[in-house]
């Protein structure tokens, strides 16, 4: 079966928590993930931001590197990365039957037993790696902490991004509650750094869950002041965590000189975050947090230009919190829903969308939806995308091949 088809015969949108299942697999495949020196980060927003200056740094250091992150924007082999390239398709296919092979229970077992596609994408990326020979892994954590897949790897330290609220309803719906699942990857003896610009709710939790957990607690510094790659003045607070981190990084070991964390933090990149193809921005804010901080960065980035915003949302997200934030700071909202099953259709929220905006157009594909807004920023507008990660996914794939609209 064709590697693609195989991952979507997983169910992706399925969750199920629990590290009993990926602890079984690991142990099954020989632990590839033992000796590996991991930096493991979770947070709600700049975490893959976080990762990608990270791993950068450590690049420039010398270092092989492993990357895993999630979602992918457009192709799976996105989310495993060693030294900045994709996993091949043919590495991909061949880490797909190992572990395969290794899990026999996976498919033939009792249906409970079943790894979830998440999980059996951490697997393959830890396969990649230890075949790959990676001298430091970058993990970013799927959904929470505690309970997440890679939370079954022991890292050399842990690092946590701004926190807000999302996933409510499987993370609890206060800061506090969020923020105690997040530092569910807090280890004992392990170094932990939390970004500064937290709420006091939330850094509060996370300093008593490092006491609880015995892990040397640290609080990264408010801003990187030096050249920065990523584009918004909120990624200052994401570099600063990732710098933190590699100071940590290299005290445990993991060598990495403050030259190279500045040119590593100066050369990062990572696409869909004010990410700017073919004349659009896309950026993949996609809760309340992260409006906010778009809505703070296209007036810096782009003053004196009006916005036209193509939006669309899953329908677990805070569509009305976002809308809220970005409504007033833009022309034009084009609505539409993102390809996914768990897509919120237009229909249901235009007259919200309404409230925050007065130009409101809904649109029943992406294509059309950007076709549109560039129409209708001729007059020297931008054109942005946001909302779903989903839909920056999609709006890239057909920016980087405009035959596709």
């Amino acid at each position: 079966m064709h590697p693609q088809a195989y991952l979507d015969s997983l169910q992706p949108l399925a969750i199920r928590f629990g590290l009993e299942r990926v602890e079984r697999a690991l142990a099954a495949l020989g632990r590839p993930d033992r000796d590996l020196p991991v930096l493991h980060v979770a947070g709600t927003n700049g975490k893959g931001s976080t990762c990608a200056m990270a791993a950068a740094a450590l690049r420039v250091a010398g270092h092989r590197v492993g990357l895993y992150t999630s979602p992918h924007l457009v192709r799976f082999h996105e989310r495993i990365q060693v030294d900045g390239q994709p996993i091949s398709e043919e590495a991909l296919a061949h880490c797909i039957e190992q572990v395969r092979r290794a899990c026999p229970w996976h498919e033939h077992g009792d249906p409970s037993e079943r790894l979830t596609y998440f999980e059996f994408a951490t697997l393959l990326g830890l396969a990649h790696f230890a075949k790959e020979r990676v001298d430091v892994a970058v993990l970013e954590v799927g959904l929470g902490g505690r309970l997440d897949a890679t939370n079954a790897v022991l890292p050399v330290v842990t690092a946590v991004s701004r926190i807000g609220l999302d996933h409510t309803q499987l993370l609890g719906n206060t800061l506090d509650a969020i923020a105690r699942e997040k530092a569910g990857i807090f280890k004992r003896g392990v170094p932990a750094v939390v970004a500064r610009a937290q709420d006091p709710e939330a850094l509060r939790a996370l300093r008593e869950e490092a006491a609880a957990h015995l892990a040397p607690f640290h609080v990264a510094d408010g801003e990187w002041s030096g050249p920065l790659a990523l584009r918004g003045p909120h990624q200052r607070g994401n570099a600063a965590l990732a710098a933190a981190a590699l100071r940590l990084l290299d005290r445990a070991g993991v060598k990495v000189g403050e030259e190279q964390v500045a040119q590593g933090i100066a050369e990062a990149r990572w696409p869909g975050r004010l990410e700017e193809v073919g004349g659009v921005v896309l950026d993949g804010a996609h809760n309340p947090d992260g409006a906010t901080a778009l809505a703070a960065a296209l007036p810096v980035l782009y003053p004196g230009r009006p916005i036209e915003l193509v939006f669309g949302v899953l329908t677990d997200k805070d569509h009305a919190g976002m809308l809220r934030v970005l409504g007033p700071a833009v022309r034009r909202l084009h609505l539409l829903a993102p390809h996914s099953a768990r897509a919120r259709a237009p229909a249901d929220y235009r007259g919200l969308a309404r409230l925050h905006c007065e130009d409101v157009d809904v649109h029943d594909s992406c294509s059309a939806a950007l076709r549109c807004a560039k129409a209708a920023a001729r007059d020297g507008a931008i054109v942005c995308v946001a909302g779903s990660l989903y839909l920056v996914g999609e709006a890239r794939a057909l920016l980087v091949d405009p035959r596709a609209m």
